[in-house]
């Protein structure tokens, strides 16, 4: 189990005498001595899987927060909020929810604050609880793995358009060529999905170095081809659910939790079916940073929110309504020790056959920092130019 430092304790050492963000490791800055406001941005549609466990944090430790303040974008839109905020010396974004797509972008342009090994001591046995320590590997330092899972790439697909279910990229792309218009998905720079389907391909079409966007030479054409039939990409994944749940579409790109969840919330019928044609299932991931510039007090609760995060019982809150299948990113979390509602949402709308590919298929972490970053751009020359609304 994870030992985070209990709520309201102190973190011994004096607070460092640098913003967060600086070179200088070794001692945790010390919680406020009054109550402080604290902002969360999240840019990953996270808060679905960890607001309750972030306002229990609130309450439980009403000494060291006043108030907390949620708010909402996209992830392409984080790194100028950010960078604004920092050239001013203002930082007032003070923790950070976001997937592997906004950490990729805020680490590659410097913008967040160095949490492991600087701040290692709040955080005792992290890469031993994790059900995946290649996944926290992925954050370098700049972010803590808080959820994991949603694996893909899936489909979702009406079942009374689609009775022959592809099984392989070829028959993906015949069946797309032949229904034009009847495929939905999102930019993957903003999109699980998108994102799945983008890693995920590599292995289905047998690049030889699937790790390393720059070298693939069937997977570009592949898209470039599928796209003939897509008649647009939309900027989240929320608007091609809606476009499946209300008959304009036959098939969207999902992945698992997508799947379940959009079933749960009656945006899709809960009779619509799901498909596969992985040969290797990529598991989606979820981080909360700390941008660079705040100061010690923000820098103090957020370490300490972090920590609390990964207690077992506030993972438990991530299995939710079934967002990001399962979604405790620490072992020894189990459906029985999430809330009654969530057990239940769950339940509803679980398929046996995705616990039998996650048993059945080799898993692989996103790929790195600066590869997801390739990808999205050249799909984003390549595929989407012109056709993202």
């Amino acid at each position: 189990m994870t030992a985070a430092c209990g709520p309201g304790r102190p973190a011994g050492g004096a607070a460092t005498a640098t913003a967060a963000g600086s070179a200088a490791a070794a001692s945790l800055p010390t919680l406020p001595t009054s109550a402080i406001s604290f902002s969360v941005i999240d840019v990953a549609g996270q808060l679905q899987l960890t607001k309750a466990a972030i306002e229990d944090y609130g309450k439980q430790n009403s000494k060291y927060v006043s108030g907390i303040k949620f708010e909402t974008a996209t992830a392409p839109e984080l790194p100028a909020k950010l960078k604004a905020q920092q050239q001013a010396n203002n930082v007032q974004l003070h923790f950070v929810l976001t997937g592997s797509d906004g950490l990729s972008a805020g680490v590659e342009q410097g913008l967040f604050t160095k949490v492991t090994p600087d701040y290692e001591k709040k955080f005792p046995g992290l890469m031993d609880n994790y059900l995946q320590p290649k996944a926290q590997d992925l954050a370098q330092g700049y972010g803590i793995l808080v959820v994991y899972g949603n694996y893909g790439p899936t489909f979702t697909y009406d079942p009374k358009k689609l009775t022959t279910v592809p099984k392989t990229a070829d028959d993906f792309l015949a069946w797309a060529k032949a229904n034009p218009k009847q495929l939905i998905y999102a930019r993957p720079a903003n999109s699980g999905p998108g994102r799945s389907m983008l890693m995920g391909l590599p292995y289905v079409l047998g690049e030889a170095n699937p790790r390393d966007p720059n070298s693939w030479t069937k997977v570009w054409p592949y898209y470039e081809e599928l796209g003939k039939y897509v008649e647009y990409y939309t900027t989240g994944t929320a608007a091609t659910f809606k476009e499946l749940g209300q008959g304009a579409r036959t098939v969207a790109l999902s992945t698992m939790g997508w799947d379940l969840n959009v079933r749960v919330l009656g945006t899709v019928p809960k009779d619509f079916k799901a498909g596969s044609i992985a040969t290797r299932l990529v598991a989606d991931t979820q981080y909360v940073c700390i941008p660079k510039g705040v100061d010690n007090d923000h820098l103090a609760v957020a370490l300490d929110l972090a920590a609390w995060m990964l207690k077992p019982e506030q993972q438990a809150k991530a299995y939710d309504n079934a967002f990001f299948y399962p979604g405790p990113a620490v072992k020894n979390v189990t459906l029985q020790m999430a809330p009654k509602e969530s057990q239940d949402a769950v339940g509803s709308v679980v398929r046996p056959d995705f616990d039998e590919l996650i048993k059945k298929l080799p898993i692989e972490t996103p790929l790195e920092t600066k590869a997801l970053v390739t990808a999205f751009d050249i799909w984003d020359k390549r595929v989407g130019a012109g056709k993202t609304q």
